[in-house]
């Protein structure tokens, strides 16, 4: 009993501690204004044009840290203080975004991958549990087996996704500093923001591994009882 409190303890808490640090990181270094004066947009536009994707438009996008980059439409989605602000929060944000704008430029092996996965995530992320509530309580160890298989792809998904945020986080960090957007002190700052979001993805793939695992010994446990 004290090890499923500790369990569920672990999986409810892990996400809200990684969205707490995400937040409170990007609020103290959003308000730290960059030596260079660039905004978010100009961050972008930079990085961009510096590497030849000159193809790629920078757009403001609503919502709280809603910035992506879309391959299918070659945009960097900043969100509107990132765009409009000249922060170190803001720089490392955008330039970030456009390190998956370069590695779909160079096609990356762990993006490409994570594009082909995309439909087969989606389709198994939404069916998965549906398997699994209906092997556990009907006792139906093939349903679970199932859903378990949809859920392992989607586990899947998740881990190729880790590479493909550090590397482009990588990316961000080492054009920033060779095009000057950010200096000195300021690149430790920056590194400290894109951690931080990173821990986000790292909460997201453990959760899922470890409920992949709880499923795993509760089919087990069904099978040997078969």
């Amino acid at each position: 009993m004290i090890s499923y409190i500790i369990y569920f303890a672990i999986i409810l808490l892990l996400p809200i501690y990684a969205q707490m640090k995400v937040k409170s990181t990007y609020k103290k270094y959003s308000k730290v204004r960059s030596t260079s004066g660039m905004t978010g947009a100009q961050v972008a536009r930079t990085i961009l044009d510096a590497n030849g994707l000159y193809e790629v438009k920078v757009v403001e996008s609503s919502g709280f840290l809603s910035d992506h980059y879309n391959p299918m439409t070659k945009i960097v989605a900043l969100s509107s203080h990132n765009y409009h602000e000249a922060s170190v929060a803001g720089s490392a944000i955008a330039a970030h975004e456009v390190g998956h704008a370069i590695q779909h430029k160079e096609a990356y092996s762990f993006l490409t991958l994570r594009h082909k996965l995309v439909p087969i995530a989606n389709i198994s992320s939404n069916a998965s549990w549906i398997f699994v509530m209906i092997g556990i309580f009907a006792s139906m160890s093939g349903l679970l087996l199932l859903g378990i298989l949809l859920l392992a792809a989607g586990v899947v998904f998740q881990i190729v996704t880790l590479p493909v945020e550090f590397n482009a986080s990588n990316r961000a960090m080492d054009q920033m500093v060779s095009l000057g957007i950010i200096r000195n002190e300021e690149e430790r700052h920056a590194k400290k923001v894109l951690s931080a979001a990173a821990l986000t993805y790292v909460a997201a793939t453990a959760v899922a591994v470890l409920e992949l695992l709880r499923l795993v010994l509760i089919y087990t446990g069904m099978s040997r009882n078969d």
